[in-house]
């Protein structure tokens, strides 16, 4: 099969534009349907991963937005000497919008110690030593300072916030790469207010034998006479319910991607088709010449393929690009989706390209292959 490939390149390549415009097409709607999953990884990395379920999150109960949660930070003492607890860290969140957008800058505030022990970040730029012992400094997610042009030493400016960029981390976690860090109390007396004292969450981290549902149910009754109220969950389902109208809309963006697949399947067998219509006669003088109609199957499938793969790869490259280079998110109410590539997610785009090319070459395929060589032969 292999010495029939330059016939079949030739072939392709004789309705050039044709060809371009269903590679262009293929690729364009691969990068989409690459793209939604991405969004879909992220959201799906957020709630689903060990850590999400061995830590809860405290918040101010029937608040939403962080800027409207505000607990004692002396809850912390008490949470600590429950058992189970190994440890809890106290966390000012401030974001410059609490409504889904694509360019939200989320401030989280604790502790430089409590950072350092319990964030997997590493530093591309800067020390945690600046960042310690300056009041106003800042480490910055390494898609923030991306989208931003931020570098060490550069001042950052968002709404009444100011602060130094005293690092640039990468993390292990996708989402964190689009946060910003800074010291507690700096972000406690932030925008000329004085919230020392009070955190817009606490973050606490239990044992391994500790029971997650049980300890969330008693932080909430520990505190429920007390001057605020909480609601503790465990972080992915607080994440969760924090993006469940977000998620909502990306579940319906889900069948978009199918769309996308629908959209690569009807281009590459119109096109397959019309070049199958176009060589109606080439094929059978080809059965002439003694090739058996399993062969002219095979041809066409191998055309469709070409066509398809072709498209798939250009459009798994490009998006892998897109997504490395732009460091794109979303957040909502100070929880971010990180937009991330990831070598499941371009495996699962050239599969889908090679299935739809290898699906839509079947019926071309057949016709060319059950073409009677007489009417071929006298066809126009």
């Amino acid at each position: 099969m292999t010495k029939f490939i330059p016939y079949i390149l030739k072939s392709l390549w004789r309705h050039r534009a044709r060809t371009l415009l269903t590679v262009s097409g293929t690729a364009v709607a691969l990068l989409v349907f690459c793209f939604i999953g991405a969004v879909q990884q992220g959201l799906l990395a957020l709630t689903s991963d060990e850590d999400s379920g061995r830590t809860l999150i405290v918040f101010q109960e029937n608040r939403f937005c962080p800027q409207s949660s505000r607990m004692p930070q002396d809850y912390q003492r008490t949470i600590a000497k429950m058992p189970g607890v190994k440890d809890v860290i106290p966390i000012k969140v401030f974001t410059n919008n609490c409504r889904a957008s694509l360019d939200a800058i989320v401030f989280q505030g604790m502790p430089p110690e409590k950072l350092k022990a319990w964030r997997d970040i590493n530093l591309q730029s800067g020390d945690m030593s600046s960042f310690a012992s300056q009041e106003d400094a800042a480490l910055v997610g390494i898609d923030v300072a991306t989208r931003r042009d931020l570098s060490v030493g550069d001042k950052f400016t968002i709404g009444d916030i100011s602060v130094v960029v005293r690092g640039v981390f990468q993390s292990a976690t996708a989402a964190e790469n689009n946060l910003i860090f800074t010291q507690l109390e700096f972000l406690q007396r932030a925008r000329g207010a004085n919230d020392v004292g009070t955190v817009t969450q606490l973050e606490v981290h239990l044992n391994d034998t500790a029971d997650p549902d049980a300890l969330a149910k008693q932080i909430d009754e520990e505190f429920r006479t007390g001057p605020v109220g909480t609601t503790t969950r465990t972080k992915g389902m607080f994440q969760a319910d924090t993006l469940a109208d977000l998620a909502e809309l990306i579940g319906f963006v889900h069948w978009l991607g199918y769309a996308c697949v629908g959209l690569v399947l009807s281009l590459v067998a119109t096109t397959t088709v019309m070049s199958v219509q176009d060589r109606i006669k080439e094929h059978a003088v080809l059965q002439t010449l003694g090739l058996r109609p399993l062969r002219v199957f095979s041809l066409v499938i191998i055309e469709s393929f070409l066509l398809s793969t072709i498209g798939g790869i250009l459009g798994v490259v490009g998006s892998t690009l897109l997504l490395s280079s732009a460091g794109m998110s979303i957040a909502a109410e100070g929880v971010t989706i990180a937009f991330e590539p990831s070598l499941a997610l371009a495996t699962q785009g050239i599969v889908v390209a090679i299935a739809v090319g290898l699906l839509a070459g079947l019926a071309p395929g057949w016709q060319a292959s059950r073409a009677e060589i007489v009417p071929a032969l006298s066809h126009a």
